[in-house]
């Protein structure tokens, strides 16, 4: 009887713990982080989804300041341990993250990480895949890309992280015009605003 009770214990106690995962957000980003920072604003009275770590891998990336302002742990890596190390998966467990969000992270996510969060790994790409996806497509490159294509839309992809870059399973598109007279930097601006649009509700209808 006493067995019985005490599994019955620890198999609530696991459920509780798995729902804590799920509500741990850790953002990984390489640069200004204009997409955290809507991330974080977005859930910062929510009652069961936070922003729980920002990871990093660039020591003078602007995502920085934009943690602590907003007093949220960071963890700067090293790239030999996260690619072929053990992905800093202690770290991520001790800040008992349970979703992974991309949000302009320039490193291929390893084999580790993947495995350790199936299906809990997001990316937005600002391009409408498959096309213009893959290593070396992000920034201006992309969208330079679109308009020398003589692409007349572009749009953003939100996507599931698999081994491949740019490859997993699609969640989300949302769609804008590319102009005769656009610039790479003129579309960027109008990428960036469907990114900011869509990607935390599109994280919060996947965490609900």
């Amino acid at each position: 009887m006493g067995i019985g009770r005490s599994g019955v214990r620890s198999q609530k106690s696991e459920e509780s713990h798995l729902s804590t995962l799920t509500s741990h957000i850790a953002v990984f980003a390489s640069g200004a982080g204009s997409n955290a920072q809507k991330i974080i604003d977005h859930f910062r009275s929510h009652p069961s989804i936070n922003v729980s770590l920002i990871v990093c891998n660039n020591p003078s990336a602007g995502v920085l300041q934009i943690a602590n302002k907003e007093g949220i742990p960071v963890l700067l890596i090293e790239k030999e341990r996260f690619i072929r190390g053990d992905a800093y998966i202690k770290e991520l467990e001790e800040h008992t993250i349970g979703f992974i969000v991309l949000a302009g992270f320039l490193w291929k996510i390893p084999a580790a990480l993947i495995t350790m969060y199936p299906g809990k790994i997001i990316n937005i790409h600002p391009a409408l895949l498959p096309k213009y996806g893959g290593k070396g497509m992000y920034g201006k490159a992309v969208h330079q890309a679109v308009i020398n294509a003589g692409e007349n839309e572009s749009g953003i992809t939100i996507h599931y992280v698999d081994e491949v870059y740019d490859h997993g399973k699609t969640i989300f598109q949302a769609r804008c015009p590319v102009l005769s007279s656009d610039t790479a930097e003129s579309l960027a601006q109008r990428i960036h605003k469907l990114e900011h649009e869509h990607y935390s509700q599109v994280i919060e209808s996947l965490l609900k």
